[in-house]
């Protein structure tokens, strides 16, 4: 019987390493890098965070769409969501004919199309144990890329249900991650889960909890949250007992806030004792975001004239990141380095937190004269697009890196 459930690759590492890191390397982010992660060309130092790009997850989700579509070149090879929030990683995904199964509104897959002789990979976000189990059902060969991080808050979530904790998880209801989190709870009848995206939601969750003069009514409560918790949701009875988890690419400050302010409520509606038998928290922000954050804010104990983070506008960890920036400096968020138009001179690129808001453009958007450059990307962006977006910037400014050698550790390294 044919072996269906792959989730350590093939054996083909070696392989396929040659041509993602012909398609994604840059030479001009290596250079930088080794100067000490600061570097000048003509009037534009430039800086760029000492924790940046793939991390080991993204990593090992293209390895293994690289290894698989060698594995089976004659398969048809799907792809559930996107492999990584990256629209270039995305787009040699179908260069290379792997067909994506986007989600309905809702979250939902159809697999309808999918034969038992088909190749179907799951994305580093996980899919929902629904999906999962359709996919086993249909008998086709199964590639799982699921982060090592989000299995580890997977199981924090499983736990939290089996012993009969809420799980509260940090994170963004609609994006393919949390509603795999949340799935996790669906192992256990009865249990239950509650998505909140910030602080100001995790506040409504609290004054609930500790009957605040104003707090929502039930029907209120229930309404605010119905497509962000579990069927069936009763705040007054599924608030006493919680288990803190997150989405692994959430701000990290803010998720420990979040747990810190469930636990004083929790303490303040029924007292310290009862609160060390009935919360829950582990740490569940994978250590490349936290790493990610860190360095930008390091880089910001001395803040760049401009930033640029580079990375899709669907990205969260991305999104964080510009997000952290613009509290320093000038940011600009953008997806790809083609939003850098060596043309116009404009620049296209996103100022909210919501991956649907509105794109803009800007003009003369560079400072006049010498100039300190700061770059990062999120967890997604290959290098060959940061290299890329840097090599625009000093086209604008009509520097070539090709043939002018930059100056070694010129101005702050940040």
């Amino acid at each position: 019987m044919e072996h269906t459930y792959f989730r350590k690759g093939f054996g083909l590492k070696d392989q396929v390493q040659p041509l993602i890191e012909a398609e994604y390397h840059s030479a001009l982010v290596e250079e930088v890098r080794a100067r000490g992660y600061t570097a000048r060309y003509g009037d534009v130092t430039v800086r760029l965070a000492e924790e940046f790009g793939f991390c080991y997850g993204v990593d090992r989700a293209i390895d293994y769409a690289y290894e698989t579509r060698r594995k089976f070149p004659d398969r048809r090879v799907y792809l559930v969501g996107e492999i990584i929030h990256n629209p270039h990683v995305n787009q040699r995904m179908r260069d290379m004919d792997i067909r994506f199964i986007y989600p309905d509104k809702n979250g939902g897959f159809d697999f309808s199309a999918v034969r038992p002789s088909d190749v179907v990979l799951l994305p580093a976000f996980g899919v929902t144990l629904e999906a999962f189990n359709e996919l086993r059902a249909i008998g086709c060969i199964v590639v799982d890329t699921t982060c090592g991080s989000v299995l580890l808050v997977w199981k924090r979530v499983d736990s939290y249900a089996r012993d009969g904790f809420t799980a509260v998880i940090h994170g963004k209801y609609n994006h393919e991650e949390s509603r795999a989190t949340a799935s996790q709870v669906r192992r256990h009848p009865g249990a239950k889960y509650l998505i909140v995206r910030n602080m100001a939601e995790a506040e409504i969750v609290c004054d609930y909890i500790t009957k605040r003069a104003g707090h929502l009514s039930r029907a209120a409560f229930v309404e605010r949250f119905w497509e962000r918790c579990s069927g069936g949701f009763d705040p007054d009875a599924d608030l006493q007992r919680i288990g803190v988890a997150n989405q692994t690419t959430m701000l990290a400050s803010e998720s420990v806030a979040i747990g810190h302010r469930i636990e004083q409520a929790l303490r303040e509606a029924f007292g310290a004792g009862y609160v060390a038998e009935n919360y829950r928290s582990f740490g569940t922000i994978c250590s490349a975001t936290q790493e990610r954050q860190d360095a930008v804010l390091k880089m910001m104990e001395n803040p760049p004239d401009l930033m640029i983070v580079i990375g899709g506008y669907n990205s969260s960890n991305t999104n964080h990141l510009a997000h952290l920036c613009r509290s320093y400096t000038t940011t600009f968020h953008v997806q790809d380095s083609a939003c850098i138009d060596v043309e116009t001179g404009e620049i296209r690129h996103k100022r909210e937190l919501d991956p649907d808001a509105p794109e803009l453009t800007e003009r003369e958007w560079l400072p006049e004269g010498s100039f300190e450059l700061g770059l990062t990307a999120g967890a997604s962006t290959p290098n060959n697009k940061i290299g890329d977006a840097l090599l625009r910037v000093l086209q604008l400014r009509g520097i070539s890196a090709g043939t002018e050698a930059p100056l070694a550790r010129a101005g702050g390294s940040g």
